[in-house]
């Protein structure tokens, strides 16, 4: 969490300066969408396991993807991000009654780009933007985030677990390093399962007295700097008020649902247009509970987890050539995230944010 919030007015440019901005610092973007291009062409070039790499089996089943399923799959990665925003809504709900869904799906779309552009820090970029847009706490849309990182990690631990069991049914040899995923993977999943369920729990029905012996465990500070960890606190307790509610809660619930049944339509209709019928919505599952902590590990503007978790379950799961499971998996990396990018750039540059205030919004929050 950031000590202190800095004024919006200070990431937002004037009217007469927008333009030459946009001019001044679109060259650094183009530069190094290139230079990220050209390390990442380089390093699968230099590594040593990857020099039999042939390329010309990748350009194949590139070149024999079903455009109109690539087309789905955008639709549906597009619709993920109005449901994220509907149930951001519901987060809010106890501080303003009816926030803008506009707002928040421009927020979002911008959030998803920054974490793309910066990694795991850009993760924080939605929160503090929802807050500047709806006029709310920034550490209340903190506390929202925190939420709806939880119900995502459910919904992630459901559909790992479901994996699991599916591969442990079909008693398929896997090869030692996706064996090795597998056991510490469910030891992981069983005990963030606990963890996640003791914590909504305890935001339900202890949040208020937490929140009492937090603040009073404080008082030991400064006068000064205890109000300001009072409110601090108070803004956060206020940011989880929506799990107080059976409706709300039962409401986010239905979106988290929504939400990852558009992520599972993505790799389905993904799935469709590289593989044909070969793979079955049951091992597109799989391949989803997999990939969706490989994620966790997000490089800026080159990814990572996601694309080396994907070619090792098919390779070693779906016995998928390699150089196959890597164009696959370049595929989904690019509609999952990269293609977010551009929409999201050019929103911020709508809206009045450049390149520095992206970047200096996901340190400050992140620090």
């Amino acid at each position: 969490m950031i000590g202190s919030i800095f004024p919006a007015r200070q990431l937002f440019w004037g009217a007469s300066g927008g333009g030459r901005s946009i001019r001044r610092h679109a060259w650094k973007w183009v530069a190094g969408a290139v230079l990220a291009g050209t390390l990442v062409v380089w390093l699968l070039g230099a590594h040593s396991p990857l020099r039999g790499f042939d390329w010309n089996l990748a350009a194949a089943a590139l070149a024999r993807l079903n455009w109109p399923w690539l087309l789905l799959s955008l639709a549906m990665a597009a619709a993920s991000y109005y449901g994220r925003a509907l149930r951001w809504a519901v987060f809010l709900k106890p501080l303003k009654a009816r926030p803008s869904i506009r707002n928040l799906l421009s927020a979002t779309v911008i959030g998803f780009a920054a974490v793309t552009l910066f990694g795991r820090p850009g993760e924080l970029v939605r929160p503090y933007l929802i807050a500047v847009k709806e006029r709310v706490p920034v550490s209340s849309q903190f506390a929202a985030w925190f939420l709806e990182r939880i119900f995502d990690l459910l919904m992630a631990l459901l559909i790992f677990g479901f994996a699991l069991t599916r591969v442990h049914a079909s008693g398929v040899h896997v090869g030692p390093r996706l064996a090795g995923v597998l056991a510490v993977g469910g030891r992981l999943a069983a005990f963030a399962s606990v963890a996640l369920l003791a914590v909504l729990l305890s935001l339900r029905h202890f949040a208020e007295p937490i929140g009492r012996r937090l603040v009073a465990g404080l008082r030991l500070l400064p006068e000064a700097r205890f109000l300001k960890f009072e409110k601090l606190v108070n803004t956060f307790m206020q940011g989880a008020e929506s799990t107080h509610s059976d409706g709300a809660l039962l409401l986010v619930l239905m979106y988290s649902v929504v939400e990852w049944a558009l992520i599972a339509a993505c790799y389905e209709c993904l799935a469709r247009s590289f593989f044909g019928a070969s793979l079955s919505f049951i091992d597109v599952l799989v391949l989803l509970g997999f990939v969706s902590f490989g994620t966790i590990i997000q490089i800026p503007g080159i990814g990572g987890g996601m694309q080396v978790v994907s070619i090792v379950v098919l390779t070693e799961l779906f016995a998928v050539k390699l150089e196959v499971a890597t164009a696959f998996a370049m595929l989904v990396w690019i509609i999952t995230f990269v293609a977010v990018v551009p929409v999201g750039l050019g929103l911020a540059l709508k809206e009045g944010l450049d390149w520095h205030s992206l970047r200096r919004i996901s340190r400050e929050t992140s620090a």
